[in-house]
């Protein structure tokens, strides 16, 4: 009886000491969901890497990598099962892990020379149809185009992405959903019937109302990303990690429940101090770089323990994001990959942003 109970309670006390050492609310990490043929991989990568690490947040980019049940025509090659899902789900409620499912909405509809599911079986929700999908993808092109978006005027849009949005939150038991909403270049497109002469900042802000406004009636909670919210130009920083096409404004017209990960892969740039003043509960987001990590990490720390406790409560953490696949990651991460086409950095860049956090708890 002993050894059962003990057996039962070293996941928890695990992950409570873990909790107790970070002086973060949240301790982040955001990766594509594996595939089909990867799960029982990726729950040992939970339990022997996450968990250990203090990780207490997954956020599961799944987009169409899901056995849909309320739409089966956007499922994609291979999906997750229901049964594959539920042992993502028991690893991180094992050890206390939110885990957080992400279906890209918006923007993100295509990916170089391939249009994602959504227009591929929705041609009409395209916001820019008249862009053609070339066979050889290139950066900068006379097109604009980086990645397509859906119109979010289309009357039938929503009943599409409403129906992705239950059932994934359901089926991932989440209390949160991650819809990106970041890199959105295609937006109030001059040749868009309904769309076309609106200002962008409206439509961005009431396609994140809209969805918030959804997920709450559901008791779950919107994040996204926060590229579209910070002017560009007024801060120097650009068009990817800010935008230059007047989305900005919408900030001042969305709901202050939404989460924002401000994600800067150069510098610790200290725009999570303007979300916060904002009302917006905020989370940094390292990439590749570990000293930037580490910056980010001390820059929440230091914001928490100089802020008034109206604004501490805003600063809630960091998150690693992983930006290739997650087989070819944890190849990375284990050295399994004989041929890795960077050095290493995601993984480095993960074990600086956790050991920061372990490091800063131990000091309080």
């Amino acid at each position: 009886m002993k050894k059962i109970i003990l057996t039962l309670l070293v996941p928890f006390l695990t992950s409570l000491l873990a909790f107790a050492q970070s002086t973060l609310p949240v301790n982040g990490f955001c990766i594509a969901a594996p595939s089909a043929n990867k799960v029982d991989e990726f729950v040992k990568f939970i339990e022997n890497e996450l968990a250990p690490r203090g990780v207490n947040t997954l956020v599961l980019r799944v987009d169409f990598n899901y056995t849909y049940e309320s739409r089966p025509e956007l499922r994609g090659n291979n999906p997750l099962s229901k049964e594959q899902v539920k042992q993502l789900v028991k690893a991180c409620q094992k050890h206390q892990i939110d885990i957080i499912p992400q279906v890209n909405l918006l923007g993100h509809q295509s990916w170089a020379e391939k249009t994602n599911k959504l227009l591929e079986v929705y041609p009409e929700f395209d916001e820019t149809p008249h862009v053609k999908m070339p066979e050889k993808y290139e950066w900068p092109n006379e097109d604009g185009l980086y990645c397509k978006s859906y119109c979010p005027q289309h009357p039938e849009v929503h009943k599409v992405v409403f129906d992705l949005m239950d059932e994934i939150i359901e089926v991932f038991e989440a209390k949160a959903f991650h819809a990106g909403m970041d890199e959105v270049f295609y937006l109030a497109d001059d040749q868009c019937p309904r769309c076309k002469g609106m200002d962008p900042a409206a439509l961005f802000a009431g396609e994140v109302s809209k969805l918030s406004q959804h997920l709450s009636r559901r008791g779950a909670r919107l994040w996204i990303w926060g590229d579209r919210l910070i002017d560009g130009k007024a801060t120097g920083i650009g068009m990817w990690e800010a935008s230059m096409n007047n989305t900005a404004r919408a900030i001042d017209r969305i709901p202050k429940s939404v989460v924002i990960c401000d994600w800067h892969y150069e510098k610790a740039v200290p725009t999570p101090v303007y979300f916060a003043m904002k009302g917006f509960d905020v989370i940094v987001c390292p990439w590749r770089k570990p000293e930037v990590a580490k910056a980010q990490v001390q820059m929440m720390h230091n914001f928490r323990e100089n802020s008034t406790p109206e604004m501490k409560q805003h600063f809630l953490g960091a998150m690693q994001t992983i930006w290739s696949p997650a087989e070819a990651f944890l190849a990375n991460y284990y050295g399994n990959n004989a041929t890795p086409n960077e050095k290493g950095s995601q993984v480095e860049c993960f074990k600086a942003m956790t050991d920061e956090i372990k490091a800063l708890g131990k000091m309080k």
